[in-house]
């Protein structure tokens, strides 16, 4: 299935127009947890914020299927 990851605030949209082939939900995640950490890193050498954001795995139906917020979850 393909999945699209978009990123999301509550003003701003960024649409990820290409997708890419996953095998399954949990593949889709383990992609997306490694996007997140990508993201995370860029944003820590550069000093941006990514606060607020999320990043929505998204079929082609538009049905979101996961949903994972940007900012670290502190425990």
């Amino acid at each position: 299935m393909r999945c699209y990851f978009h990123l999301v605030n509550s003003h701003e949209f960024i649409g990820d127009d290409t997708g890419v082939e996953i095998l399954d939900l949990a593949t889709a995640r383990d992609f997306a947890l490694q996007a997140i950490e990508d993201i995370r890193e860029e944003a820590i050498q550069v000093g941006a914020s990514w606060q607020g954001w999320r990043l929505d795995v998204v079929a082609p139906s538009g049905v979101v299927l996961l949903s994972i917020p940007l900012e670290p979850v502190l425990h």
